[in-house]
């Protein structure tokens, strides 16, 4: 693109948003792009926040099951994690993790990356705990 404002609209960003922040140049790769392992991280720690709130206590992320990346994060860029818990187990929780961008200066939204990330509910021991119902009181 040449500096025109895109025509293509993306749909909304699914979920809940669990996390914003900025993008630093402390977290690029030799091409000046963001690390793909600093968004994993923070979509991480996005989907931790929603099955921490949810589970009412502890989580451990078990599994990435999934990743795409669809485009880069530049310095500067305001990176959001949406999250969508998907599935609720005994001891675990599934969710979509969506990544989003505010691309500065821009003032366009464009989602850069999804992933299927995977917690179980944990006690104070480290040990998995069955996942609260769903609007249960905390104990």
């Amino acid at each position: 693109m040449t500096g025109t404002a895109s025509t293509t609209t993306q749909p909304a960003p699914k979920g809940e948003l669990m996390i914003r922040t900025l993008a630093m140049p402390a977290d690029t790769n030799q091409n000046g792009d963001i690390f793909g392992g600093w968004v994993l991280g923070q979509m991480d720690i996005a989907g931790g926040v929603a099955c921490f709130q949810r589970a009412k206590g502890r989580v451990a992320t078990v599994a990435v099951q999934s990743m795409v990346f669809h485009r880069p994060v530049r310095v500067g860029d305001v990176l959001c994690c949406y999250v969508e818990i998907t599935k609720v187990g005994r001891t675990s929780m599934t969710t979509n993790v969506e990544a989003w961008i505010l691309r500065r200066g821009e003032g366009t939204r464009e989602q850069v990356t999804e992933g299927v990330f995977t917690y179980v509910a944990i006690d104070e021991k480290g040990k998995p705990r069955p996942v609260p119902a769903e609007g249960a009181p905390l104990a």
